[in-house]
C-alpha cells in the first residue's frame, strides 16, 4: 500500500466513524480534526521534565527565539507553525479563540499576551517565517516527568504524531515517560520517538570533549533492550550550544572573540564555574552584564566551545555559528528527525488519526463500532509501512540481527535512505531497464533469505519484511512510489 492508498484508507475509516456518530456533534468535530491533520505538516512534539531544556531545543530547531511563552508564569501547549509573517493565536479555556499581537525583534518572538490576563489558556498557536517549519509543527509542551501520572503523559502527546523525548540521562525511571506514551495497544511498537540526550555536555563535566562522551553513551544505549522498545534512537545534542549557534549575533560573537584573545589558562580558571565567570570583580575584559548574557545563551560548555572554536580558526561570526551547530550534535538530531520522521510523514500522520478513532470507539461504544473497530485492527496490524518503520529501527538497535552487507541492504529497501524507487534500490537517474533488473535482483536476493536455514526466527521474519517491500516495488512497475497491496 503506497502512502496515498494509506490516506485513503484512514480517511474511509474516518467517514464510517463520523457516519456512526452522526448524531454526536463533539465526537464529529474530534474526527474532523484529524481528517485536517493529512493537510498538515508533521506534528512533533517535544516532552521531558522540567529544566531538561525543552525550549532551548525548539528554538534550536526553529533557528530563532520563540520558546518559551509563559503567560502568568506557566507554561502552556504551544503549536509552532510556518507563517510569512509573525502570528499568534490565543485559545481561552472557556472563551473564542483570539489572535494577539505579535511581532520579531532581534530575532525573538514578542507576544502581548495582556489580552488574556486572568484567562486560563488552553494553548497557543504561533505563525513564524522559518524554513525548519515548512515540513513540521513543533509543540512546546509543559514538563512531564517519571513522576508524572501516565493520563498527563498522553495528553502532552495528544496531538503529535511523533514525540522527541528529552532526557539527561536515558536510564531507569527517566525512561517511564515514553512508557506512558506507548500505554496504548497501538503505540506499543516505537516508531514515533526519539530520546535526545539534550544537555548532553553536562555527561562529560561541561568539557569540550563532553559530547564525545555523551555520543558514546548515546550509541551503546540505543542498542540495549530497555531503550530499544520504547524509542527508535537516541542522540546527544547540547541544546545551549545548538541554540547559541542557531541564533549567534555580532555582538555575542565579539564578546566572545574578546574571551578567546586571552591566554587558555587565564580564560579556564574564570570558567571553572558560573558564579566565578559572572562575578562583578572578575578580571575577564567583557563586562559582567554581557558575561550573564553569554551564560545564559550558551552555558559554561557552549562559552568553553565557542572560544575554542575562535582559536582554532572560527574567526567570524558565520563561521562560528556554523562551528557550533556542528559540534552540537543538532546536525545529527535534525538527520534523525528526516529520517524517522519526515520521510514516513504520510504513514505517521495516518497512525496517529487511526489511533485517535480508536480511542474514540473504545470510549463511547454503539452499535456498529466493533465491526469498525475490527477494520481500524486489521489497517494497523497490516499496513506494510509500518511495518517497515519498526524493521528500521529494530535493525538500528540490533545490529547483529542480519549480517552486515545484508542489514545495510535491507535498510536501503525499506526506505531508510529515501521512499522512492532510486533511493531503495541505490540508484541514480535510473532507467526503467535498469529498476527493472534491481528490483528482480532483490526480490531473488531476499527470497533466498527468507529459505535460509541458517539464519534464526527473527531474522527469517525481518527477511519477509523486505522482500514484501521488493515485492511491492515489482507490482508498483514505473510509478517512483511503492505500490502497497
Amino acid at each position: 500500500m503506497n502512502t496515498a492508498s494509506t490516506a485513503e484508507l484512514t480517511r474511509a475509516i474516518l467517514a464510517r466513524a463520523m457516519e456512526l456518530y452522526r448524531d454526536n456533534p463533539r465526537a464529529t468535530s474530534w474526527l474532523r480534526q484529524q481528517a485536517t491533520r493529512f493537510d498538515d505538516p508533521l506534528r512533533l512534539a517535544v516532552i521531558g521534565p522540567s529544566a531538561a531544556g525543552k525550549s532551548t531545543l525548539v528554538n534550536a530547531l526553529v533557528g530563532d527565539g520563540v520558546a518559551p511563552i509563559e503567560p502568568s508564569g506557566t507554561q502552556v501547549m504551544c503549536f509552532y507553525r510556518g507563517a510569512q509573517e509573525p502570528r499568534a493565536i490565543g485559545y481561552p479555556a472557556a472563551a473564542p479563540p483570539r489572535e494577539l499581537p505579535a511581532g520579531r525583534s532581534a530575532r525573538r518572538l514578542r507576544i502581548d499576551l495582556d489580552g488574556l490576563a486572568g484567562e486560563g489558556i488552553g494553548r497557543l498557536e504561533v505563525g513564524w517565517p522559518s524554513r525548519s517549519l515548512r515540513e513540521l509543527v513543533l509543540i512546546d509542551t509543559p514538563a512531564v516527568g517519571p513522576d508524572s501520572e501516565p493520563r498527563a503523559v498522553r495528553s502532552v502527546c495528544a496531538d503529535a504524531d511523533a514525540v522527541l523525548c528529552l532526557l539527561r540521562q536515558p536510564y531507569g525511571t527517566d525512561l517511564d515517560v515514553l512508557r506512558a506514551v506507548h500505554e496504548h495497544p497501538a503505540m506499543r511498537a516505537p516508531v514515533n520517538a526519539l530520546v535526545v540526550l539534550s544537555r548532553a555536555d553536562e555527561l562529560g563535566a561541561g568539557r569540550v570533549d563532553g559530547l564525545i562522551s555523551a555520543r558514546q553513551i548515546a550509541r551503546r544505549r540505543r542498542r540495549e533492550a530497555d531503550v530499544h522498545e520504547v524509542c527508535q534512537d537516541v542522540v546527544a545534542v547540547a541544546g545551549l550550544a545548538a541554540s547559541g549557534g542557531r541564533t549567534l549575533g555580532e555582538p555575542e560573537f565579539t564578546a566572545l572573540a574578546m574571551l578567546a584573545r586571552l591566554p587558555k589558562e587565564e580564560l579556564d580558571t574564570q570558567l571553572l564555574s558560573a558564579q566565578r565567570f559572572g562575578r562583578g570583580d572578575s578580571p575577564l575584559p567583557v563586562d559582567a552584564a554581557t558575561r550573564e548574557g553569554l551564560l545564559g545563551r550558551f552555558g559554561l560548555f557552549g562559552i568553553r566551545l565557542a572560544t575554542t572554536l575562535i582559536r582554532r580558526g572560527a574567526d567570524s561570526q558565520p563561521a562560528l555559528a556554523a562551528q557550533l551547530v556542528q559540534r552540537s550534535g543538532l546536525g545529527e538530531l535534525r538527520e534523525s528527525i528526516d529520517q524517522y520522521f519526515v520521510a514516513p510523514a504520510e504513514v505517521l500522520k495516518a497512525r496517529s488519526a487511526l489511533v485517535a478513532v480508536d480511542v474514540l470507539l473504545r470510549m463511547e461504544p454503539r452499535p456498529g463500532t466493533a465491526a469498525l473497530s475490527a477494520e481500524l485492527d486489521r489497517a494497523l496490524a497490516g499496513a506494510h509501512e509500518l511495518q517497515e518503520l519498526r524493521l528500521l529501527a529494530t535493525l538500528q538497535a540490533e545490529r547483529d540481527l542480519l549480517p552486515e552487507d545484508w542489514r545495510e541492504d535491507a535498510e536501503r529497501l525499506i526506505g531508510a535512505y529515501g521512499t522512492g524507487l532510486p533511493e531503495r534500490l541505490g540508484l541514480h537517474q535510473p532507467s526503467g531497464a535498469e529498476i527493472y533488473q534491481a528490483v528482480h535482483d532483490a526480490l531473488w536476493r531476499w527470497r533466498a533469505q527468507v529459505e535460509n536455514p541458517a539464519l534464526g526466527v527473527a531474522a527469517r521474519r525481518a527477511a519477509m519484511t523486505v522482500l514484501r517491500s521488493c515485492e511491492a516495488m515489482a507490482v508498483g512497475g514505473g510509478d517512483p512510489r511503492p505500490a502497497y497491496f
